[in-house]
């Protein structure tokens, strides 16, 4: 068990120095990571754990993007309208499915996957046809659509324990039409705000069972939480330094494509 606790230690660091950058929390992995290599249920306490995790991942990576100015205040204000909602909600939902978590999980998460692989593929054609422009491209905030893409992010936040970065950051540049590294930055500020409140929703409902499971680890999850915070602030910082925004809309594709696969094989198992 000492083995398979320092291995996992170890794919948590990994996690938040590869996710940082992408502007993505890493609940997707965190949560898979826990629940095969720990053994942890995928229920109410693993979502705690996941969500504590990319919250540190989100503020470690996300005061580094606004130290760099690499969000955008407008589009950031209009999504939380959405966002912060949406968590709640989230939660909401989490505590109806109860046993039915592991299921319903995994189909949404593959769901959400897809849609991200799909608007980010599109994304990346359409600037690579419009090489001879700089920048992102030109349009105005399309603000009921970027609420409702953020909301939808919230919710997910919630009942997948996830930062919804994967949502965010498509959301970011279809319908508030920023670049990269600002769609990057402003994710991790939404996940900074929206990701405390699921957090806090999902105590507030938790059984007295899995307080107990939360205080038996509570120093693993120290741990887990520290690595994060090393893993996090390392990342964004190399991504800032040496990857392009090109590499790093490329690099998300591939995160998400490999996610998606693994969901999939997951699936066919039922």
């Amino acid at each position: 068990m000492i083995i398979e606790t320092l291995v996992i230690s170890l794919g948590v660091f990994i996690v938040a120095f590869l996710f940082a950058p992408l502007g993505m929390g890493g609940g997707m992995i965190f949560v898979p990571l826990l629940h095969y290599g720990l053994g942890w249920e995928i229920n109410g306490a693993l979502f705690a754990v996941s969500l504590s995790l990319t919250a540190v991942v989100s503020w470690g990576s996300g005061l580094a993007h606004r130290k760099e100015e690499h969000y955008d205040d407008a589009s950031l204000k209009l999504g939380l309208r959405g966002a912060i909602p949406g968590a709640i909600l989230g939660v909401v939902l989490v505590v109806l499915i109860g046993d039915k978590m592991d299921l319903v999980f995994k189909v949404l998460s593959l769901i959400m996957i897809s849609w991200a692989i799909y608007k980010t593929s599109m994304k990346m054609k359409e600037e690579s046809q419009n090489q001879d422009q700089d920048g992102a491209s030109s349009g105005e905030i399309q603000p009921i659509p970027l609420q409702i893409g953020t909301g939808i992010g919230g919710v997910l936040s919630s009942v997948l324990a996830i930062g919804a970065g994967v949502i965010y950051v498509p959301v970011m540049r279809t319908f508030a039409q920023l670049e990269p590294r600002k769609a990057i930055g402003t994710s991790l500020h939404f996940m900074m705000v929206v990701v405390p409140v699921a957090i806090f929703a999902h105590l507030l409902t938790l059984p007295s069972d899995m307080y107990s499971k939360l205080g038996e680890e509570f120093l693993l999850i120290l741990i887990f939480m520290a690595l994060t915070l090393l893993g996090s602030r390392s990342g964004a910082r190399y991504g800032m330094k040496y990857l392009t925004e090109q590499q790093l809309m490329k690099i998300f594709l591939a995160v998400i494509v490999v996610v998606a696969l693994k969901y999939i094989t997951d699936l066919s198992g039922f």
